[in-house]
């Protein structure tokens, strides 16, 4: 309870201007185009591309380091030599730690490198087919801002995030369903 009061009263003494101008909140459309990879006793299991809103919170840390929270969710289907096993919803969240070059005041790429969970719900599969619901795993991302306004940017991002399940029938493991998309972005962010 101290440090969380203590945490309170060093940031209400920061100035305001400080915290303001640290922050980015982007609105993408991305393309989650899966890169599936499964063992042979279930070759051909294969997971939809989807296009999906998506929103992501950045905070600056200094000038070039920044750390963003990358929030979505999407539904895809699932098949097995093109036909629907059904459909699941996933929510993977990511977090990644940034560096932001600045080669010019418009033009600001970056890179980065983190982690996601994935939580898996709503899965609606064949009779007897199961999933487990949590993935962890690393990601890796590149970007570039480019400034159309004081505080606003055209955003263009990608990144490759490392996302498995266990697939189960009648609780026993068939196959890892690798699903590893690659995510390529287009969006709109607000500096604040």
């Amino acid at each position: 309870m101290k440090k969380n009061l203590l945490a309170l009263a060093l940031i209400a003494a920061l100035p305001a201007t400080a915290l303001a101008e640290n922050w980015m909140m982007r609105v993408r459309a991305i393309d989650i185009v899966p890169d599936v990879s499964t063992s042979p006793t279930l070759a051909g299991l294969d997971v939809s591309n989807e296009w999906v809103p998506e929103v992501d919170f950045t905070y600056f840390v200094t000038p070039n380091i920044g750390v963003e929270l990358i929030l979505g969710t999407a539904r895809h289907e699932v098949t097995l030599g093109g036909a629907s096993l059904g459909k699941l919803n996933h929510l993977p969240p990511t977090l990644t730690l940034q560096y932001h070059f600045q080669p010019t005041p418009t033009i600001k790429p970056y890179v980065g490198a983190g982690v996601n969970y994935t939580r898996f719900y709503n899965v609606d599969l064949a009779p007897g087919l199961s999933i487990d619901k949590n993935s962890f795993g690393g990601a890796l991302q590149a970007g570039v801002d480019i400034a159309v306004t004081k505080n606003g940017y055209i955003n263009l991002d990608v990144k490759k995030i490392w996302i498995d399940t266990d697939v189960k029938s009648g609780g026993v493991k068939l196959t890892t369903l690798d699903i590893d998309p690659v995510v390529w972005g287009i969006g709109y962010g607000f500096r604040f």
